[in-house]
Protein backbone atom coordinates (compact mmCIF):
# COMPACT_ATOMS: atom_id res chain seq x y z
CA UNK A 1 0.00 0.00 0.00
CA UNK A 2 1.24 3.38 -0.98
CA UNK A 3 -0.31 7.07 -0.72
CA UNK A 4 -0.67 9.69 -3.93
CA UNK A 5 -1.84 12.89 -4.09
CA UNK A 6 -4.88 13.60 -6.22
CA UNK A 7 -6.57 16.86 -6.64
CA UNK A 8 -9.80 15.46 -7.64
CA UNK A 9 -11.63 12.50 -6.34
CA UNK A 10 -15.26 12.68 -8.79
CA UNK A 11 -15.00 12.19 -12.52
CA UNK A 12 -17.08 14.95 -14.55
CA UNK A 13 -19.89 11.87 -14.89
CA UNK A 14 -20.19 11.62 -10.90
CA UNK A 15 -17.47 8.24 -10.81
CA UNK A 16 -15.25 8.20 -8.02
CA UNK A 17 -12.61 5.16 -7.55
CA UNK A 18 -10.72 5.68 -3.83
CA UNK A 19 -8.29 3.10 -4.82
CA UNK A 20 -6.32 1.98 -7.61
CA UNK A 21 -5.16 -2.05 -7.69
CA UNK A 22 -7.06 -4.74 -6.27
CA UNK A 23 -6.47 -7.32 -4.27
CA UNK A 24 -9.20 -10.07 -5.12
CA UNK A 25 -7.20 -11.67 -7.81
CA UNK A 26 -9.86 -12.18 -10.56
CA UNK A 27 -7.64 -14.47 -13.49
CA UNK A 28 -9.41 -12.57 -16.15
CA UNK A 29 -9.74 -8.69 -14.64
CA UNK A 30 -9.62 -5.76 -17.30
CA UNK A 31 -8.01 -3.49 -14.99
CA UNK A 32 -4.62 -5.09 -15.11
CA UNK A 33 -4.84 -4.07 -18.57
CA UNK A 34 -1.67 -1.61 -19.91
CA UNK A 35 -3.97 0.84 -21.21
CA UNK A 36 -4.69 2.30 -17.79
CA UNK A 37 -0.87 3.23 -17.55
CA UNK A 38 -0.53 1.97 -13.77
CA UNK A 39 2.66 2.77 -12.47
CA UNK A 40 3.19 0.28 -9.45
CA UNK A 41 2.02 -3.16 -8.93
CA UNK A 42 -1.20 -4.11 -9.11
CA UNK A 43 -1.47 -5.62 -5.52
CA UNK A 44 0.43 -2.69 -4.15
CA UNK A 45 -2.86 -0.54 -3.59
CA UNK A 46 -2.84 2.80 -4.12
CA UNK A 47 -4.74 4.84 -1.97
CA UNK A 48 -5.52 8.70 -2.50
CA UNK A 49 -4.56 11.18 -0.01
CA UNK A 50 -7.70 13.13 1.62
CA UNK A 51 -10.16 11.75 -0.71
CA UNK A 52 -12.85 12.17 2.03
CA UNK A 53 -12.37 15.74 2.53
CA UNK A 54 -11.89 16.38 -1.63
CA UNK A 55 -15.14 14.57 -1.70
CA UNK A 56 -16.93 16.91 0.38
CA UNK A 57 -15.30 19.82 -1.35
CA UNK A 58 -16.36 18.50 -4.45
CA UNK A 59 -19.55 17.41 -3.65
CA UNK A 60 -20.73 21.28 -2.23
CA UNK A 61 -19.48 23.47 -5.55
CA UNK A 62 -22.88 21.28 -6.91
CA UNK A 63 -25.47 23.07 -8.09
CA UNK A 64 -27.69 19.65 -7.55
CA UNK A 65 -27.47 16.57 -6.25
CA UNK A 66 -26.82 14.16 -8.90
CA UNK A 67 -25.82 10.17 -8.61
CA UNK A 68 -22.37 9.03 -7.69
CA UNK A 69 -20.92 5.91 -8.65
CA UNK A 70 -17.96 3.95 -7.50
CA UNK A 71 -16.55 0.46 -8.16
CA UNK A 72 -15.80 0.70 -12.18
CA UNK A 73 -12.23 0.14 -11.91
CA UNK A 74 -11.44 -0.57 -8.63
CA UNK A 75 -13.58 -2.43 -5.88
CA UNK A 76 -14.74 -0.05 -2.81
CA UNK A 77 -14.13 -3.32 -0.53
CA UNK A 78 -10.97 -4.63 -1.29
CA UNK A 79 -8.97 -6.08 1.75
CA UNK A 80 -7.71 -2.49 2.78
CA UNK A 81 -11.34 -0.85 3.12
CA UNK A 82 -11.68 -3.04 6.51
CA UNK A 83 -8.75 -0.85 8.06
CA UNK A 84 -8.85 2.31 6.32
CA UNK A 85 -12.74 2.22 5.70
CA UNK A 86 -11.87 5.48 3.17
CA UNK A 87 -15.35 4.07 1.54
CA UNK A 88 -17.61 3.86 4.61
CA UNK A 89 -16.64 7.70 4.98
CA UNK A 90 -17.50 8.68 1.75
CA UNK A 91 -20.36 7.06 1.57
CA UNK A 92 -21.13 9.11 5.04
CA UNK A 93 -20.68 12.33 3.41
CA UNK A 94 -22.48 11.26 0.18
CA UNK A 95 -25.39 10.60 2.83
CA UNK A 96 -24.89 14.01 4.29
CA UNK A 97 -24.87 15.86 1.66
CA UNK A 98 -28.08 14.62 0.10
CA UNK A 99 -26.54 12.90 -3.39
CA UNK A 100 -27.83 9.10 -4.31
CA UNK A 101 -24.72 6.46 -4.72
CA UNK A 102 -24.59 3.39 -6.60
CA UNK A 103 -21.69 0.88 -5.77
CA UNK A 104 -20.26 -2.40 -7.78
CA UNK A 105 -18.41 -4.92 -5.44
CA UNK A 106 -17.46 -8.47 -5.13
CA UNK A 107 -17.50 -8.40 -1.97
CA UNK A 108 -19.45 -9.44 1.16
CA UNK A 109 -17.54 -6.61 2.89
CA UNK A 110 -20.43 -4.03 1.96
CA UNK A 111 -22.51 -5.29 4.80
CA UNK A 112 -20.69 -3.70 7.28
CA UNK A 113 -22.07 -0.58 5.88
CA UNK A 114 -25.71 -1.64 5.28
CA UNK A 115 -26.29 1.23 7.64
CA UNK A 116 -25.11 4.10 5.42
CA UNK A 117 -26.48 2.50 2.39
CA UNK A 118 -30.00 2.40 3.85
CA UNK A 119 -30.13 5.99 4.68
CA UNK A 120 -28.78 7.03 2.01
CA UNK A 121 -31.46 4.66 0.09
CA UNK A 122 -34.30 6.89 2.49
CA UNK A 123 -33.10 9.71 1.14
CA UNK A 124 -33.23 9.77 -2.47
CA UNK A 125 -31.21 6.17 -4.29
CA UNK A 126 -29.11 3.81 -3.27
CA UNK A 127 -28.29 0.60 -5.66
CA UNK A 128 -26.00 -2.20 -5.25
CA UNK A 129 -24.21 -3.69 -7.79
CA UNK A 130 -22.86 -7.20 -7.99
CA UNK A 131 -21.01 -8.83 -10.13
CA UNK A 132 -21.58 -12.75 -10.97
CA UNK A 133 -19.42 -14.91 -12.76
CA UNK A 134 -20.08 -18.68 -12.39
CA UNK A 135 -22.85 -20.61 -10.29
CA UNK A 136 -19.95 -23.30 -9.63
CA UNK A 137 -18.63 -22.57 -5.84
CA UNK A 138 -15.44 -24.65 -6.59
CA UNK A 139 -14.79 -22.58 -9.57
CA UNK A 140 -15.13 -19.57 -7.78
CA UNK A 141 -12.47 -19.55 -5.61
CA UNK A 142 -10.46 -20.48 -8.93
CA UNK A 143 -11.23 -17.78 -10.89
CA UNK A 144 -11.57 -15.21 -7.92
CA UNK A 145 -10.01 -16.51 -5.63
CA UNK A 146 -9.67 -13.60 -2.74
CA UNK A 147 -13.17 -12.41 -2.41
CA UNK A 148 -16.38 -13.30 -1.76
CA UNK A 149 -17.79 -16.18 -3.39
CA UNK A 150 -20.76 -16.39 -5.52
CA UNK A 151 -23.19 -18.07 -2.64
CA UNK A 152 -21.79 -15.16 -0.52
CA UNK A 153 -23.20 -12.97 -3.15
CA UNK A 154 -26.40 -14.19 -3.23
CA UNK A 155 -26.64 -13.47 0.09
CA UNK A 156 -25.92 -9.93 0.04
CA UNK A 157 -27.82 -9.41 -2.74
CA UNK A 158 -31.06 -11.41 -0.73
CA UNK A 159 -30.07 -8.95 2.26
CA UNK A 160 -30.67 -5.96 0.43
CA UNK A 161 -33.67 -7.02 -1.26
CA UNK A 162 -35.45 -7.41 2.11
CA UNK A 163 -34.04 -4.43 3.04
CA UNK A 164 -35.68 -2.78 0.23
CA UNK A 165 -32.48 -1.40 -1.67
CA UNK A 166 -32.87 -2.17 -5.19
CA UNK A 167 -29.86 -4.09 -6.66
CA UNK A 168 -28.23 -5.08 -10.17
CA UNK A 169 -26.23 -7.90 -11.23
CA UNK A 170 -23.68 -7.45 -13.58
CA UNK A 171 -23.72 -10.96 -15.67
CA UNK A 172 -19.80 -10.72 -16.65
CA UNK A 173 -17.14 -11.76 -17.93
CA UNK A 174 -18.09 -15.79 -19.60
CA UNK A 175 -15.13 -17.14 -19.87
CA UNK A 176 -15.08 -19.33 -23.73
CA UNK A 177 -14.75 -23.32 -22.05
CA UNK A 178 -14.35 -22.40 -18.71
CA UNK A 179 -17.86 -21.22 -17.37
CA UNK A 180 -19.76 -20.51 -20.57
CA UNK A 181 -22.27 -23.71 -20.08
CA UNK A 182 -26.29 -23.59 -19.76
CA UNK A 183 -26.22 -25.08 -16.43
CA UNK A 184 -24.36 -21.96 -15.23
CA UNK A 185 -26.37 -19.14 -16.80
CA UNK A 186 -29.66 -21.01 -15.65
CA UNK A 187 -27.90 -21.16 -11.75
CA UNK A 188 -27.14 -17.38 -11.95
CA UNK A 189 -30.46 -16.34 -13.49
CA UNK A 190 -31.74 -17.96 -10.55
CA UNK A 191 -30.07 -16.06 -8.11
CA UNK A 192 -31.11 -12.86 -9.92
CA UNK A 193 -34.79 -13.85 -9.82
CA UNK A 194 -34.57 -14.69 -6.35
CA UNK A 195 -33.09 -11.83 -4.91
CA UNK A 196 -35.60 -9.55 -7.37
CA UNK A 197 -32.48 -7.71 -8.82
CA UNK A 198 -33.62 -4.68 -10.79
CA UNK A 199 -31.51 -5.20 -14.05
CA UNK A 200 -28.47 -7.11 -15.32
CA UNK A 201 -25.98 -5.89 -17.28
CA UNK A 202 -24.74 -8.04 -19.84
CA UNK A 203 -22.50 -7.36 -22.48
CA UNK A 204 -22.42 -10.25 -24.60
CA UNK A 205 -21.44 -14.16 -23.62
CA UNK A 206 -17.31 -13.76 -23.65
CA UNK A 207 -14.36 -11.48 -21.99
CA UNK A 208 -11.98 -9.47 -23.35
CA UNK A 209 -7.90 -9.42 -23.27
CA UNK A 210 -5.66 -6.88 -24.18
CA UNK A 211 -1.81 -6.51 -23.05
CA UNK A 212 -0.86 -6.70 -19.42
CA UNK A 213 -4.68 -8.68 -18.65
CA UNK A 214 -3.84 -11.40 -21.31
CA UNK A 215 -0.60 -12.33 -19.79
CA UNK A 216 -1.76 -12.72 -16.36
CA UNK A 217 -5.16 -14.62 -17.21
CA UNK A 218 -2.62 -16.97 -20.04
CA UNK A 219 -0.60 -17.79 -16.69
CA UNK A 220 -3.51 -18.82 -14.41
CA UNK A 221 -4.79 -20.67 -17.38
CA UNK A 222 -1.34 -22.46 -17.58
CA UNK A 223 -1.58 -23.15 -13.63
CA UNK A 224 -5.63 -24.23 -12.98
CA UNK A 225 -6.39 -25.68 -16.85
CA UNK A 226 -3.75 -27.36 -18.52
CA UNK A 227 -3.88 -27.10 -22.15
CA UNK A 228 -6.62 -24.28 -21.93
CA UNK A 229 -3.92 -21.48 -22.87
CA UNK A 230 -3.32 -23.09 -26.28
CA UNK A 231 -7.09 -23.54 -26.91
CA UNK A 232 -7.25 -19.90 -26.60
CA UNK A 233 -4.83 -19.10 -28.81
CA UNK A 234 -5.61 -21.49 -31.52
CA UNK A 235 -9.78 -20.29 -31.48
CA UNK A 236 -9.14 -16.83 -30.45
CA UNK A 237 -5.45 -15.73 -31.66
CA UNK A 238 -4.59 -11.48 -30.43
CA UNK A 239 -8.23 -10.79 -30.83
CA UNK A 240 -9.54 -8.28 -28.01
CA UNK A 241 -13.10 -10.01 -28.21
CA UNK A 242 -13.33 -13.39 -27.29
CA UNK A 243 -16.37 -14.71 -27.46
CA UNK A 244 -18.11 -17.83 -26.74
CA UNK A 245 -19.01 -20.32 -29.21
CA UNK A 246 -22.72 -20.88 -27.10
CA UNK A 247 -23.20 -16.99 -27.37
CA UNK A 248 -26.15 -17.12 -29.34
CA UNK A 249 -28.31 -19.88 -26.99
CA UNK A 250 -26.86 -18.08 -23.99
CA UNK A 251 -28.16 -15.05 -25.13
CA UNK A 252 -31.37 -16.17 -25.69
CA UNK A 253 -32.02 -17.93 -22.40
CA UNK A 254 -30.76 -14.19 -20.98
CA UNK A 255 -33.38 -12.70 -22.67
CA UNK A 256 -36.12 -14.85 -22.27
CA UNK A 257 -35.86 -14.80 -18.59
CA UNK A 258 -35.34 -11.26 -18.30
CA UNK A 259 -38.03 -10.88 -20.08
CA UNK A 260 -40.35 -12.94 -18.49
CA UNK A 261 -39.46 -11.63 -14.65
CA UNK A 262 -39.33 -8.19 -15.91
CA UNK A 263 -35.89 -7.47 -15.27
CA UNK A 264 -34.33 -4.69 -16.97
CA UNK A 265 -31.30 -6.32 -19.64
CA UNK A 266 -30.81 -3.67 -22.37
CA UNK A 267 -27.65 -1.94 -21.17
CA UNK A 268 -29.56 1.75 -22.41
CA UNK A 269 -32.47 0.95 -19.86
CA UNK A 270 -30.39 -0.42 -17.02
CA UNK A 271 -27.95 2.50 -17.22
CA UNK A 272 -30.60 5.03 -17.70
CA UNK A 273 -31.89 3.46 -14.24
CA UNK A 274 -27.93 3.69 -12.69
CA UNK A 275 -27.79 7.52 -13.02
CA UNK A 276 -31.51 8.78 -13.04
CA UNK A 277 -31.15 11.01 -9.52
CA UNK A 278 -34.59 10.53 -7.39
CA UNK A 279 -35.31 11.98 -4.26
CA UNK A 280 -38.22 13.81 -2.31
CA UNK A 281 -39.72 17.47 -3.74
CA UNK A 282 -38.70 18.77 -0.51
CA UNK A 283 -35.38 17.88 -0.42
CA UNK A 284 -34.71 19.26 -4.29
CA UNK A 285 -37.06 22.45 -2.93
CA UNK A 286 -33.96 22.67 -0.44
CA UNK A 287 -30.52 22.49 -3.47
CA UNK A 288 -33.38 25.12 -5.00
CA UNK A 289 -33.28 27.93 -2.46
CA UNK A 290 -29.64 27.27 -1.44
Amino acid sequence: MHYADYKTILSPQGGMNLYRGCTHGCIYCDSRSACYQMKHGFEDIEVKRDAVKILEAQLKKKRRPCMIGTGAMCDPYIHLEEELRLTRQCLEVIERCGFGVTILTKSARIMRDLDILKAINAKTKCVVQMTLTTFDEELCRIIEPHVSTTRERFAVLETMRDEGIPTVVWLSPTLPFINDSEENLHGLLDYCVRAKVRGILCFGFGTTMREGDREFFYAKLDEHFPGMKQRYIRAFGNSYECTSPNHARLTEIFRDTCRAQGILYRPEDVFGYLGKFEAAQRQLSLWEEA
